[in-house]
C-alpha cells in the first residue's frame, strides 16, 4: 500500500487508512469495521470453527470445562427445541410479576430477581472497596434506562425521541409474541416509558460519570434503611450475603434520596408495567428466533446495523460470555503460547522503564510526589496473554441435559451471582482477569494497580513479528504504555500503589496536574466530527492516557538503533482505522470515554515535535498545532 507522505501533512489518518476506507465494508450485523473489529471478527471466525471442530470430534478436549461450554453451546445452537418452546421458559416469571400489587410483593421476589440478572428498579453489585481494595464490599446502583443517557431525555433531543419510538415498538411487538393482546401491551409500554424518566431528574450523566471517583459514596445501614419507607433494602442485602451489614456503597445518593418518590404503592402499576416490559424484552436472546429477532430491534436503531447476529453468531457469544475464561485459556494456550507471553512481558517491562525514567525527568512535578508515582509503577501488577489457571467457578458449571437452554443459562447466572455476594467483606482476589484472553482489548485496574493485554490483541497491526520494532511501538507499545499511563490519568491519579483511592499528591503537584488536564479538555472539546461534537470532559481519562502512551512509546522507540519514527507514526494511525455507522458514531459521542478513533490517530500526534520533524510539518498544513497549543502532560 502507497501512502501519500504529502498527504500526512494535512490528514495522518488519511494518507495511512484512506485506500482502505475505499473498499472497506462494514458487515451488515456490525456497526463498524476495522482496526479492532477486524482483529476480533478474525477471533469470532476462528473459535466459531474450532468449536464446531470440537463439536464434531475433531479438536480433542484438554479438560472437563471444555466439556460443559460445548454442551452449553449445543444447546444454543439448538433451535428447533428453542423455537418450539417459544415464550414458554419465561411466562412462570411474567405471571409472577402480573401479581405484583404492593412494594412488599416487590421484596419477596427482590432476591431471585437479584441472583438471576432480572430487572430490579436499582441494582446490586460486589466489588473492592475504592479505599480498602483488599476487602469487597456491596454496592448499590442506579437501575439501567431505556435510552443511553440522561441528555438523549432533554427536550427536542431528535436521536432520543427517534429510540423511544423504536424502543415501544419493540416492546409492543415482543409482548404480543409472549401472549399480550394488542391494547394491553399498548398500555404496559406507556405505562414503562412513564416510570422509566421518573429516574432521570435524579440521575447522573455520562460525562459526570467519567469521573468514577464520584460513585464511591459509602452509607452506613441506616442512611440506606431511610431511603424507603416501603422497600427494605436491609433485608434483601441480609437475604443474599447471610448477614447484616454497616455499610455499602452508594453510587448516586441523590437517586436513592429520591427511592421512595418513585417506588411506592401509589404508583405501583407504573412500576409493574415497567417490570414486565424489563423483563419481557431482557429475556428474549435467550428464546425463540421470533423473539430473538424482534428484541433485537432497538439494539438495531443504536448501532445503525441492518441485521442482527445470525442464530450460530449468537449462540458463539451467548457461550464464550458464559465460559469466558474457559475459551480464553483454550485461545491463549493454543494461539499464542508461553514464549510470546514471556516476550510481551519483557516488552511492558521496558515500557514501564521508560516511563519511570520519564517520571525521573519529569519538571513539573516535586521530587516528594515523583518519588511515590515510581513506587505506583514498581507495584504495577501485570498480566499478559492468559492467565495460568481460571475461578474454579467455571468447573461447577454442569448442564442439565433434561433442561432448556433458557434453564441452564438461569441456573449458571445464579451461580456466578451467588459466587459474587459470598465475596461480601472477604479478601479480593487480585490474580483474577476481568476479560477473556480471547478479547481484542486491554485495560488497566485502578483499585487492583494491575494491567492487562489479552492474547488476542497481540496480533498485528498492534503488534507481530513480521513488523519492525518502530512499528511495533507505534502499535502495542502504545497501547501498553496508554494503560500504563491510565495510573497517571485524573481518575487513575486518585488511587495509590495498593489501588486505593487515597490523594498521594502534594497540593501544588495536583493543581499542576489539573491545570495540564484542563488543557487536554479544552484541545479536545467540541471538535466536529461525524455530525456530532466531541465533549472534552466525557473523553479526557482515555486522551491523556493516548497522550502519555504515545510519548512513552516514541520515547522507547528512539532508543532502537534501527528506529523509524515515520513507521511509527503511521502504525499509530493504522491501528485506529475504522468505517462506523452514523447512528454508531452518534452513540458513542454521547456515551463513550474514548474520542473517535479518526481523531486519536491525528490529534495526539500534533502534540509531539518530533512527529513535525518526521514528516517536515509547517505552520498552514492542516497537521500543525502551533507550540503553545500543544498539550504534553506525560
Amino acid at each position: 500500500m502507497t501512502i501519500d507522505k504529502e498527504l500526512i501533512k494535512d490528514d495522518l489518518y488519511q494518507a495511512v487508512n484512506g485506500e482502505w476506507l475505499e473498499t472497506a465494508v462494514i458487515p451488515d450485523d456490525k456497526s463498524s469495521t476495522g482496526g479492532f473489529m477486524n482483529l476480533r471478527d478474525g477471533v469470532e471466525e476462528l473459535l466459531m470453527t474450532d468449536l464446531d471442530k470440537m463439536v464434531a470430534g475433531e479438536i480433542d478436549l484438554t479438560n472437563d470445562e471444555q466439556g460443559e461450554m460445548l454442551e452449553y453451546y449445543q444447546q444454543a445452537m439448538d433451535f428447533d427445541k428453542r423455537n418450539a418452546l417459544e415464550a414458554k421458559p419465561v411466562q412462570p416469571l411474567l405471571e409472577k410479576l402480573k401479581a405484583l400489587e404492593t412494594i412488599q410483593d416487590l421484596q419477596t421476589l427482590a432476591s431471585e430477581w437479584v441472583l438471576y440478572d432480572l430487572p430490579l428498579p436499582f441494582s446490586l453489585g460486589i466489588g473492592p472497596d475504592m479505599k480498602d481494595t483488599s476487602t469487597y464490599i456491596l454496592g448499590l446502583s442506579v437501575p439501567g434506562t431505556i435510552l443511553p443517557d440522561t441528555t438523549y431525555y432533554q427536550p427536542g433531543n431528535e436521536a432520543g425521541e427517534r429510540l423511544l419510538t423504536v424502543y415501544k415498538d419493540m416492546s409492543q411487538k415482543v409482548l404480543e409474541l409472549m401472549e399480550f393482546d394488542a391494547d394491553e401491551a399498548a398500555n404496559l409500554v406507556e405505562q414503562a416509558v412513564e416510570f422509566d424518566a421518573l429516574f432521570i431528574p435524579h440521575m447522573k450523566s455520562s460525562e459526570e460519570l467519567a469521573d468514577y471517583t464520584i460513585t464511591y459514596n459509602p452509607r452506613t445501614a441506616e442512611e440506606i434503611k431511610s431511603y424507603s419507607q416501603d422497600f427494605d433494602f436491609l433485608a434483601l442485602f441480609k437475604e443474599l450475603i447471610g448477614q447484616d451489614i454497616d455499610k455499602a456503597i452508594v453510587s448516586e445518593p441523590e437517586f436513592f434520596e429520591a427511592f421512595q418518590g418513585i417506588v411506592n404503592n401509589d404508583q405501583i402499576e407504573l412500576l409493574r408495567a415497567w417490570l414486565i416490559v424489563n423483563l419481557a424484552n431482557s429475556q428474549t436472546a435467550l428464546l425463540s428466533e421470533e423473539l430473538r429477532q424482534a428484541g433485537s430491534l432497538y439494539q438495531l436503531a443504536l448501532s445503525g446495523s441492518p441485521k442482527t447476529q445470525s442464530p450460530e453468531k449468537h449462540a458463539y457469544y451467548i457461550t464464550i460470555g458464559m465460559f469466558s475464561q474457559v475459551i480464553g485459556d483454550y485461545y491463549g494456550k493454543k494461539y499464542f503460547g508461553d514464549q510470546a507471553r514471556q516476550d510481551v512481558r519483557e516488552m511492558v517491562e521496558a515500557m514501564i522503564d521508560v516511563y519511570q525514567n520519564r517520571l525521573k525527568a519529569n519538571t513539573w512535578l516535586t521530587p516528594e510526589t515523583i518519588e511515590l508515582a515510581i513506587e505506583k509503577l514498581d507495584a504495577l501488577d501485570i498480566f499478559v496473554g492468559y492467565p495460568d489457571t481460571y475461578p474454579e467457578i467455571y468447573t461447577k458449571l454442569i448442564v442439565n441435559d433434561e433442561a432448556s437452554f433458557y434453564s441452564n443459562t438461569a441456573e449458571f447466572t445464579r451461580q456466578f451471582n451467588e459466587r459474587d455476594f459470598a465475596r461480601w467483606n472477604k479478601d479480593v482476589d487480585r490474580s483474577e482477569w476481568g476479560m477473556s484472553a480471547a478479547t481484542v482489548n486491554a485495560y488497566f485496574h485502578p483499585n487492583h494497580n494491575l494491567i492487562c493485554f489479552p492474547a488476542a490483541i497481540l496480533q498485528a497491526p498492534f503488534y507481530s513479528v513480521d513488523q519492525t520494532r518502530s512499528e511495533n511501538y507505534g502499535g502495542i507499545g502504545a497501547v501498553i504504555a496508554h494503560e500504563v499511563s491510565h495510573a497517571f490519568d485524573n481518575n487513575g491519579a486518585k488511587f495509590d500503589a495498593q489501588g486505593n483511592m487515597n490523594n498521594w499528591w502534594t497540593e501544588a503537584d495536583l493543581e499542576a496536574f489539573d491545570q495540564r488536564a484542563q488543557a487536554m479538555i479544552k484541545q479536545w472539546d467540541s471538535i466536529e466530527i461525524a455530525g456530532g461534537k466531541v465533549n472534552g470532559k466525557l473523553t479526557v481519562s482515555e486522551n491523556i492516557a493516548d497522550g502519555g502512551g504515545l510519548t512513552a512509546a516514541l520515547e522507547a522507540t528512539k532508543q532502537e538503533d534501527d528506529a523509524n519514527l515515520a513507521e511509527f507514526f503511521m502504525n499509530w494511525a493504522r491501528i485506529w482505522s475504522l468505517k462506523a455507522r452514523p447512528e454508531y458514531q452518534q452513540l458513542l459521542l454521547s456515551i463513550d470515554v474514548h474520542s473517535p478513533a479518526e481523531l486519536r490517530a491525528n490529534i495526539q500526534v500534533r502534540n509531539m515535535d518530533e512527529f513535525y520533524e518526521t514528516f517536515d510539518v509547517k505552520e498552514g498544513d492542516k497537521m500543525y498545532f502551533a507550540p503553545e497549543d500543544r498539550v504534553v502532560i506525560w
